[in-house]
């Protein structure tokens, strides 16, 4: 999907050379992958102690 988005240069630079990323589309699709891991990962914890599990499961 092509979008326009204005998105503040020295932040994109900064991320590019931390992660060693070429291109600013690939900075984007790398922190989009991120924030999707970490709001997947709180759903998750939200579920810490309201789920039993079996231990003989894991055996």
């Amino acid at each position: 999907m092509r979008t326009n988005v204005d998105i503040n240069d020295e932040l994109i630079a900064k991320a590019q050379k931390l992660g060693n990323i070429k291109t600013k589309k690939a900075v984007i699709e790398e922190a989009l992958k991120l924030y999707v891991t970490i709001e997947n990962q709180k759903k998750l914890a939200e579920l810490w102690g309201k789920v039993e599990l079996d231990d003989k499961a894991f055996e």
